[in-house]
């Protein structure tokens, strides 16, 4: 069966520091007829488990813990029994959306995770958030950016939790050395590809953007 990259796009809101703000977040979902993960459970875990269907979800994966991307994890594992994948350095943004309900494991630098027969590799990015992960998956060209890299730049650093320096580096070493044609698949907004972004890496750093 073919593997493939569905999209879905969720609405409701993004809290910090004591702010709300209107979003909309990209749900990504990997896999095939049979099997899928899915990549940061937004808003409508309604939504979510019936893009899902009938196949088995393997895992429900945090690309972070900022609250507009983890809100509908806990309900889309009652719903499919998958469990909730999350970097153990963004448990304390965790614990102030779902301070009664833990991630059901850890996920680490270098962690392979595999969805109907598709491998992919996790790398630790922090900067946005602590915590922040990317999932790279060379047999499709793809890259599950969550909140570190979009189209035109870095996620954003000016909140409690997160640092600029640290974010332009997980991007220039850790990214940005990918294939150029890889897609960018973003948390939020239109993708991009490497090859889109890496000529401008010093103009954000310039702009301290």
């Amino acid at each position: 069966m073919v593997t493939r990259i569905e999209h879905l796009v969720t609405s409701g809101t993004f809290s910090l520091d004591g702010g709300t703000w209107d979003v909309d977040n990209n749900v990504w979902i990997v896999g095939d007829d049979q099997e899928a993960i899915v990549i940061d459970a937004a808003h409508d875990a309604e939504a979510i488990a019936r893009a899902v269907g009938e196949r088995r979800l393997t895992a429900i994966v945090c690309t972070h813990a900022h609250n507009d991307h983890i809100d509908a994890a806990p309900e889309l594992a009652g719903r499919t029994g998958a469990p909730v994948l999350l970097h153990p350095d963004d448990l304390p943004l965790w614990e102030q959306t779902h301070p009664d309900r833990a991630p059901d494991a850890e996920l680490t630098d270098g962690q392979s995770l595999t969805v109907a027969g598709v491998e992919l590799t996790v790398l630790h990015t922090p900067g946005h958030a602590p915590g922040a992960v990317c999932l790279y998956a060379p047999a499709l060209s793809a890259l599950f950016s969550g909140d570190t890299l979009f189209a035109g730049g870095p996620g954003a650093t000016g909140r409690s939790y997160s640092h600029f320096p640290t974010i332009v580096e997980s991007i220039r070493d850790r990214l940005l050395t990918l294939p150029g044609d890889t897609v960018v698949h973003t948390g939020h907004g239109d993708r991009t590809t490497v090859a889109a972004e890496a000529p401008h890496l010093q103009e954000w750093i310039d702009r301290g953007f």
